[in-house]
């Protein structure tokens, strides 16, 4: 998630504390991807290092909750960055850097570490998130279109980490017959069949 570009967006419609930015920024996601207020001003410090926002001088400002406040607002230069941004596609991040696959890859040339138990642990964190997040996306109103978008999203991200992890178990359950039968010298262990096809059945998305 870019919050500096979330924050510039923000900025571009109207000058607003960092108290402000953070209930704009909480409202505009439905509140599913909360910020600390601490995030939200050490972004704003380095935007300020690169010129992309001021200190309006002009306003002292005020939070929503009473306290004092000064307002930011956004510098010609962050209005070009933010125009570059909403011009340019999301690119997905290397799923190699993702703390999951680092995770599991590790478990797999740790001695003493159980990767079907970490497996298992994993993918019932993620069926509770799924009935969570299947159960809320049933009380969005129609209406609520961004509600709709984000939980949408969280709910496809979850569905497919639950098939990645019947694939990676499809694995294992290969490689250890593999052992058991003494096979495993030299010999490839073949790709694991696609979750469509195989564990994928045993999850279940209620939508």
């Amino acid at each position: 998630m870019s919050v500096k570009h979330a924050l510039l967006a923000l900025l571009s419609v109207q000058p607003s504390s960092t108290y402000q930015l953070r209930k704009r920024f909480d409202a505009s996601t439905g509140q599913t991807l909360p910020l600390n207020i601490g995030q939200v001003s050490t972004t704003l410090q380095r935007l300020e290092r690169n010129g992309l926002v001021a200190r309006d001088a002009e306003s002292a400002g005020r939070s929503e909750d009473g306290g004092a406040g000064q307002l930011w607002r956004l510098s010609a230069a962050g209005r070009d960055e933010l125009a570059g941004w909403w011009a340019q596609p999301v690119v997905a991040e290397h799923r190699g850097r993702d703390e999951l696959v680092i995770k599991l890859a590790l478990a797999a040339v740790t001695p003493g570490v159980d990767l079907e138990a970490l497996v298992q642990t994993q993918r019932a964190a993620a069926q509770r998130s799924m009935h969570d997040l299947t159960r809320l996306r049933r009380e969005v109103k129609v209406a609520d279109l961004v509600d709709r978008l984000v939980l949408d999203h969280h709910i496809f991200s979850t569905e497919a980490e639950l098939r990645w992890l019947d694939d990676v178990e499809t694995a294992l359950m290969r490689v250890g017959s593999t052992i058991q039968s003494g096979a495993l010298q030299g010999a490839p262990v073949s790709a694991p069949t696609s979750s469509v096809e195989s564990g994928a059945a045993r999850t279940e998305v209620v939508r």
